[in-house]
């Protein structure tokens, strides 16, 4: 592994995605669209020293399969190693997913139409990757955090029970995340945001593809710098956090609420407006950077799935792998998990991370369904009682896989 820190290179780019075809594609609760509120894109960002190069990939979609093949075509046409690259969802309930469900996971999995879209995407995803690394230009980084109101702990207990509903006295992550690159003469290009919300302002009885929260947080970022920056949306631990404010009731009780389109905006602009509060407070940038990024594969047992909730199909399986990567840009840890993952074992990986700046993109380069930690397998919740991995391995084969690959750094 290389330690060189050389002059760094980025570059992005931006491709719509929005399906010209709707036929045949539905939301995440099966309800057909009916046109479109709100383009949705793929985002790309490429950063390279000359001794390493890594790609970031992030997608206004619901959720990617496996996305190994896709990440293969990148290394084959584009030479960039398959290990370095994340390929993420914001996990947008009101747009397509794309790609195959993986053996085991908990996922809609779609028809001919979700398989048509998938390859159109596929190819969109080497196009955006092939124009970032045709951007690349000398740049410096630096990165900063700020704070939203805006997510919270959904696990509530009721007299019926544990229910989806809001809990402010909840493990709940509220930072913001921002990477800035910039030229050198000081115009930013790209933005990498994190934050761990689901993207459900929206609900089931929607039937218009949009980006919500994650759409209207990149669209407010980008018209902020005159679509001169592409602003990349990733989610963190979001496992167990929705926005705090929706337009439906997730109790399920209430079915006549109107579409919250504003309501949309206003919780994007919210995040948008600390994103770029951020960005203009970040002082430290620098024009040289150490590179390293690499991909770990990691298998937990599988619990025997006895009900297929919310029209979920799961394929049952002995195990599960779990697709860990890392990209570290000098002080700055971009870790990645393929599920949604909750933020007790976020915490978990901040306090014994060998970086202060320890990010977690999550829903990247597969999605196998809700990854919890140990603790919470002792009650039922949403999560712990829909997770595919059976109790005693995720949490300390993500943490110490993630610590293992950042400590050789």
């Amino acid at each position: 592994m290389s330690a060189i820190r050389d002059p760094l290179c980025a570059g992005a780019a931006k491709v719509d995605i929005t399906p010209q075809e709707l036929a045949g594609l539905t939301n995440l609760w099966k309800r057909p669209f009916e046109g479109v509120h709100d383009p949705i894109f793929l985002r790309a960002l490429v950063v390279d020293n000359g001794a390493n190069i890594a790609a970031i990939v992030a997608a206004d979609l619901l959720e990617f399969g496996d996305t190994m093949a896709v990440r293969k075509r990148i290394a084959q046409e584009i030479g960039i190693p398959a290990d370095h690259v994340i390929i993420t969802a914001c996990h947008d309930h009101n747009a397509p997913r794309a790609g195959k469900v993986t053996p085991g996971a908990t996922a809609q999995v779609g028809g001919p139409a979700t398989a048509a879209y998938t390859e159109k995407v596929y190819d969109q995803v080497i196009d955006v990757v092939r124009q970032a690394k045709a951007a690349l230009q000398p740049v410096r980084v630096g990165i900063g955090t700020g704070a939203a109101d805006v997510n919270t702990n959904r696990d509530e207990f009721t007299t019926q029970g544990w229910k989806l509903g809001t809990n402010p006295d909840g493990p709940s992550d509220k930072t913001v995340w921002v990477v800035k690159f910039e030229t050198m003469t000081g115009e930013p290009i790209a933005i990498l945001m994190n934050y761990a919300v689901h993207a459900v302002v929206l609900g089931p009885d929607n039937s218009l593809v949009t980006g919500d929260i994650a759409g209207a947080a990149e669209r407010y970022v980008e018209r902020y710098y005159k679509d001169k920056v592409v602003a990349l949306w990733t989610i963190g631990a979001a496992g167990d956090q929705n926005p705090k404010y929706m337009s439906w009731d997730t109790t399920y009780d209430q079915r006549d609420r109107e579409p919250g389109y504003p309501l949309m905006d206003a919780l994007g602009q919210i995040l948008g407006e600390e994103v770029v509060r951020v960005a203009g407070r970040i002082d430290r940038m620098t024009p040289v950077a150490r590179i390293e990024a690499e991909e770990r594969v990691i298998s937990c047992p599988a619990k025997l799935q006895t009900r297929q909730s919310g029209g979920m199909n799961i394929q049952q399986a002995d195990s599960l792998s779990i697709h860990l990567g890392l990209v570290l840009i000098n002080h700055i840890a971009i870790t990645s998990v393929s599920g949604e993952v909750t933020t007790n074992i976020y915490r978990h990986l901040r306090r014994d991370s060998p970086f202060t700046n320890t990010i977690m993109i999550t829903m990247a380069n597969d999605r196998i369904g809700y990854i919890v930690d140990d603790a919470a397998y002792d009650t039922p919740t949403f999560e712990a009682t829909r997770t595919p991995l059976l109790s005693g391995c995720a949490e300390t084969a993500i943490v110490h896989g993630l610590i293992e690959m950042m400590s050789q750094y």
